[in-house]
């Protein structure tokens, strides 16, 4: 049986409609305020979101989403706090949720009782960073059992063999980095990007979304032909770091829509 975050990706293929993917950080700046964040990126036209679980050491994290995980482990954030969240917005919204988290907190929480508190919860895809294919099998198989999506990331850098590797074993979709190094804005992308991507393409028709570095609508419009989607997250949460509780759902909008119509024309 498909998960919420596989019949998303279909209905969006079946609609030739490119997936808008946000990521922010539970819990910054707080919970209650995660919980409307969600709300109003679901409203202003985000298809799936991406909840990060704060670490400690986020190795795959850039400076803003760094300082955004310190900022919610202060307050207490947990990983249980985090499925009480997934679990109010699950209810209130149509979107997909998807946890991007590391090793450690899943290892510490317990494999099994972490997938199983995910699924109840209502997440449909996991994110770990520094996990990989060729030592995750009781990760994936523990992530069958509960009918989690696991999504692996793959690099320009990455060579041939580890590709297809990455590529076979990655289920809902697959991640594309689109630069070397760290998450966080960039101003434009390096061309080969492209040329990257249509060689993906010709080696599987899972859907290709591409995040790294994304922060404006201009960015994607070469590229938007050859991916399936977008991710956003260290220039999201720029944007919600600079809204009180009166601009939040402007600011948001404001931020989101024209990557929303971008990705539609």
């Amino acid at each position: 049986m498909k998960n919420n975050l596989e019949i998303k990706l279909d209905s969006l293929k079946k609609a030739n409609r490119k997936a808008l993917i946000c990521y922010i950080t539970a819990g910054h700046p707080d919970l209650n305020t995660s919980e409307k964040i969600i709300e109003y990126l679901y409203e202003s036209g985000t298809d799936i979101v991406e909840i990060g679980l704060p670490f400690s050491d986020p190795i795959a994290d850039g400076p803003v989403i760094q300082a955004s995980s310190h900022k919610a482990l202060l307050k207490g954030v947990n990983t249980d706090k985090i499925f009480t969240l997934v679990s109010k917005v699950t209810k209130k919204t149509a979107m997909p949720v998807i946890i991007m988290t590391y090793l450690n907190p899943v290892f510490k929480y317990g494999i099994e009782r972490f997938f199983k508190a995910a699924q109840t919860a209502g997440v449909s895809g996991l994110i770990v960073p520094d996990a990989t294919p060729e030592s995750a099998g009781i990760f994936e198989k523990t992530a069958r059992k509960y009918n989690i999506s696991v999504i692996y990331l793959l690099a320009p850098t990455t060579v041939k063999n580890r590709q297809k590797l990455i590529i076979n074993r990655s289920t809902g979709f697959v991640y594309i980095v689109s630069l070397t190094g760290v998450t966080g804005p960039r101003s434009k992308f390096d061309g080969s990007i492209e040329n990257f991507v249509k060689g993906l393409k010709k080696q599987t028709k899972k859907p290709l979304m591409l995040g790294f570095g994304i922060s404006n609508p201009q960015q994607i419009k070469s590229i938007k032909k050859s991916i399936d989607g977008i991710i956003i997250g260290s220039a999201l949460i720029k944007a919600i770091e600079n809204s009180n509780k009166n601009t939040l759902k402007s600011n948001i909008d404001k931020f989101i829509k024209p990557f929303r119509r971008e990705l539609d024309r």
